[in-house]
């Protein structure tokens, strides 16, 4: 193992590990043409939802299950997983393939946000539950204590606006795809026939078409 992914395991995720092959792989991009992190990440991903459901049925025992919803998909969203990985300065750590490094893979919320989930699922391998739901719990406090009111997602509230205008639901295209296989861009243009349009990009589907929609929103309200 490398003394960097030692010591994060050590300072970040307070581990001693007993299976360093497994953190060697969580930190693997597939352009290394070897064993990647892609398993890991479904595992992660897994534990990752758990845990963030758990934590969210304890804080909110009165919330209906819509509520908690809401505030689920915000916390577990790659968006969010990416921004952890950048707290815990995970994309120097990445191992990636040149062109993957040249074309700028450590800082896409896809790879950054995959490493996180096969980190959980590493340590989900290596520990146990409750060593990997302790970290998701350290990780994600921040996002946890910042949430007031449930967050409705930007799709969600465009919808509700153009109902209660009497228009048709917003209309989503995918105007244009670029990048590499590993980092693409998504455009997507969002329109409420009778109100207005607006475009814009992500480094998936999900996120241009959120994107558009918070561009659209802006405009209307």
């Amino acid at each position: 193992m490398t003394d960097d992914i030692g010591r994060f395991i050590s300072e970040r995720l307070a581990h001693q590990t007993r299976q360093p092959a497994l953190f060697e792989r969580a930190f693997t991009h597939s352009s290394l043409g070897h064993d990647s992190y892609e398993r890991l990440e479904f595992l992660g991903d897994r534990v990752l939802g758990l845990s963030i459901a758990a934590a969210l049925f304890e804080r909110y025992p009165d919330e209906p299950e819509g509520k908690l919803s809401r505030r689920y998909n915000h916390l577990v969203a790659r968006e969010t997983c990416a921004e952890v990985g950048r707290e815990l300065g995970i994309p120097p750590l990445i191992r990636l393939g040149k062109q993957a490094r040249e074309d700028g893979a450590s800082q896409s919320d896809n790879v950054v946000g995959d490493v996180v989930e096969a980190v959980i699922g590493a340590l989900f391998l290596d520990a146990g539950f409750d060593a990997a739901s302790r970290f998701v719990a350290d990780a994600w406090k921040a996002y946890l204590d910042g949430q007031g009111r449930a967050p409705q997602h930007p799709k969600s509230a465009l919808q509700e606006l153009a109902a209660a205008r009497g228009c048709k639901n917003p209309d989503y295209e995918v105007t244009a795809r670029t990048g590499a296989h590993h980092s693409p861009r998504f455009a997507v243009r969002v329109r409420i026939p009778g109100l207005g349009e607006a475009s814009a990009e992500g480094s998936s589907k999900q996120e241009a078409e959120t994107a558009a929609a918070t561009a659209l929103l802006s405009q209307l309200q």
